[in-house]
């Protein structure tokens, strides 16, 4: 594998962004790797991170480059901070950027396919929000889709924070016009998957993991239970595990191994 770090710079975000990049490579001179990889262009996994990390966090805390290394995947890892992968009422414009630019000039810099059937999108915690997200708003870019632990019913988290006393966190204020009225907007994922169904939209394969000791496992629950009963398919899978790195670290190889790589 070739691993690559960069800025690239970005119109629709106004400066520039990192990213980390593994591409595939022929090898077997790398101890303890089988590298592959084929003739045309690379099968994509576009890898999102959550809340409190940024683009170097799956290199830093996973075995990605090696888990990816025998499938001939290429990885690009976005850096998007606080955003949740919105298009900021407070800031920088990241959905468009993760959605459209960035692709664009991967696919420009690096040997990545545009095919829908070879580019794949996952992420973990707010990762995973974003990483549904973007396969629900943009069905049309991604086979498939991976949440690991996602936030994925932000509607519920932001009332719970009501209830409790507490207040809504300063980067859903800024990511979010009114944090409040996410319900049935475009924000959330819950009133995404419900229209994708009324239309008849071809949908990625979606699949959901998250440990049973994990804070958002209800947010797990709650959007495996609405998709089971809009009769949309959800490939769901959970195990004990709580919010870490030794969990994602274990469950990304399921996520690998679960998508629909052409061979």
């Amino acid at each position: 594998m070739a691993f690559i770090q960069c800025n690239l710079h970005s119109e629709a975000l106004g400066m520039a962004s990192a990213i980390n990049v593994i591409l595939p490579q022929q090898t077997t001179s790398q101890v303890g790797l089988k590298g592959r990889s084929g003739k045309g262009p690379h099968p994509t996994l576009w890898l999102l991170h959550g809340r409190s990390d940024d683009h170097t966090i799956w290199m830093r805390r996973t075995s990605i480059e090696r888990y990816a290394s025998e499938l001939g995947l290429a990885v690009v890892m976005p850096n998007v901070h606080l955003s949740w992968y919105q298009d900021m009422a407070y800031g920088p414009r990241y959905f468009t950027y993760l959605s459209e630019e960035l692709p664009r000039l991967c696919r420009e810099f690096f040997h990545l396919s545009d095919r829908r059937e070879d580019n794949f999108i996952a992420g973990l915690s707010m990762g995973g929000y974003g990483a549904f997200l973007h396969a629900l708003r943009n069905p049309q870019n991604y086979a498939a889709a991976a949440s690991l632990s996602g936030a994925l019913d932000l509607p519920s988290r932001i009332a719970a924070s009501r209830t409790d006393g507490s207040t809504v966190p300063a980067d859903m204020r800024a990511a979010f016009t009114d944090p409040d009225a996410i319900t049935g907007t475009d924000a959330d994922l819950l009133a995404l998957i419900r229209q994708a169904k009324e239309k008849g939209t071809d949908l990625p394969a979606l699949y959901a993991c998250c440990g049973t000791e994990d804070f958002l496992y209800a947010d797990n629950q709650s959007f495996r239970q609405h998709a089971s009963d809009l009769g949309l398919p959800l490939s769901y899978e959970e195990g004990p595990g709580t919010h870490d790195w030794g969990f994602w670290d274990q469950w990304i190889q399921r996520v690998l191994a679960w998508l629909p790589l052409c061979s």
